[in-house]
């Protein structure tokens, strides 16, 4: 494509996804298949432009009055993906000259929410957190993700898939922490590979992968991933399970559901059992009372552990927002418990940074229900033999109590995790 015109596509992208009516990847995903003549470089260098823009929106909004034409123009101009000489072939000599001088700006000149790029709700818990981790946080946070695989297990060996995606070309490295991960600094085009077709593989993030390994499920057992979505770590715990015993995939979200059926069928899985629910106190959780092994409950969330990959939730989420997802998450813990027979396994966990979400949902679940007692997540994680498991975690008096992923720390997408076991 011309540079003129793709930057252009650039700016009409950029102008949809600034609206904040929907999620930026429905966005971009709806973009692409509307314009299906689009090359792999094309889909490539829009998708990177527009993320750009969304994890550094403060500063362009603060450079961007200086240029001219429409500001989704300059905005694009701004955050364009690709060499300088190919974007430059596109702009005007004023355009030119603007951008330089953006680009001679010295980072240390500028004011910190034009370097931390968050909003001003977000910083503080942050910063109270991290201290001097801060910064690195926000680097983190202001790069793409890595593309992580989980192995399947079931029917593969993590060597062997290495193997077989470096005859295709693709070079991975062994996730440091989960056992069944690759890490791709790449991001080829998955579908196309014979072990995607066959379900050796599927993208999870490595701490996505570490979460089912906490529920540690074993061979026969009843268990319950009662927050399921599109199944990714329903799937793990599946093969975790070696295909026998009984796992529920429950969901609110009969649409979210459906995205698993078509990976449940490529994993060879035939123990999982997704079902739609209309809330947390269906009918079908009460007829389970009591009689479930393990139940994972990755409760809805602010997602904010995944600003790599989603930076307009950044911008989507609000002090307002957070405060109605923890009391739903404590509902959904609350009853969620209810399913577990003694000497069963409880497993909270969410991809959000925010104690509200983490910390503070544990502590109080801990506080009110004295019949579950908290496992220490570093202990649980060393006897599976996880690498590294206590710099995994945090909290408690050893500061191995909960699994906290952090990605300038983890190169994860932020995480955490609590266990109990029921007396």
């Amino acid at each position: 494509m011309h540079p003129k015109a793709l930057l252009d596509a650039c700016a009409e992208l950029v102008k949809l996804t600034l609206r904040f009516e929907h999620p930026s990847d429905a966005v971009v995903s709806r973009y692409f298949r509307d314009n299906r003549s689009l090359g792999p470089r094309e889909r490539a260098t829009l998708a990177e432009t527009v993320y750009t823009v969304l994890r550094k929106k403060l500063l362009f909004d603060h450079l961007s009055p200086s240029g001219s034409g429409p500001k989704e123009r300059r905005m694009a101009i701004l955050g364009f993906y690709g060499p300088r000489d190919f974007l430059k072939s596109a702009l005007t000599d004023q355009e030119k000259n603007w951008l330089d001088q953006c680009d001679a700006i010295n980072p240390a000149d500028l004011l910190e929410r034009h370097r931390h790029n968050l909003p001003e709700w977000l910083v503080q818990p942050l910063k109270d957190q991290l201290g001097a981790e801060f910064w690195p946080l926000v680097d983190s946070l202001n790069q793409p993700a890595p593309l992580d695989l989980r192995v399947n297990t079931l029917t593969d060996k993590r060597p062997d898939v290495q193997k077989e995606l470096k005859l295709a070309g693709i070079a991975s490295q062994p996730t440091p922490h989960s056992p069944w991960g690759l890490r791709l600094d790449t991001k080829p085009a998955l579908t196309k590979l014979d072990a995607f077709a066959r379900g050796a593989i599927e993208v999870q993030d490595e701490g996505s992968q570490l979460l089912a390994l906490l529920l540690d499920a074993k061979r026969g057992e009843m268990v319950v991933d009662f927050c399921a979505g599109a199944g990714g770590k329903t799937l793990a715990i599946g093969a975790s399970m070696r295909n026998t015993g009984r796992l529920y995939a429950f969901d609110t979200s009969a649409h979210r559901l459906d995205a698993l059926k078509p990976r449940l069928a490529r994993s060879k899985l035939s123990n999982v059992h997704p079902a739609a629910i209309a809330h947390e106190r269906d009918e079908r959780i009460k007829r389970l009372a009591g009689k479930i092994d393990r139940v994972l409950v990755d409760a809805p969330c602010s997602g904010l552990g995944t600003l790599r990959r989603n930076p307009d939730l950044k911008w989507r989420q609000s002090p307002q927002s957070v405060q109605e997802m923890t009391a739903k998450q404590a509902a959904i813990l609350q009853s969620a418990a209810r399913l577990l027979k003694p000497g069963g396994r409880l497993v909270y966990a969410t991809c959000s940074l925010l104690p509200a979400e983490n910390e503070e949902i544990a502590l109080a679940f801990s506080q009110a229900h004295g019949e579950f007692t908290p496992l220490p997540a570093a202990e649980l994680l060393s006897n599976l033999k996880v690498e590294g498991a206590a710099s995994l975690c945090s909290g408690g008096a050893d500061g191995g109590m909960f699994l906290r992923l952090w990605p300038h720390r983890h190169r994860t997408d932020g995480f955490f995790a609590a266990s109990w076991v029921k007396n």
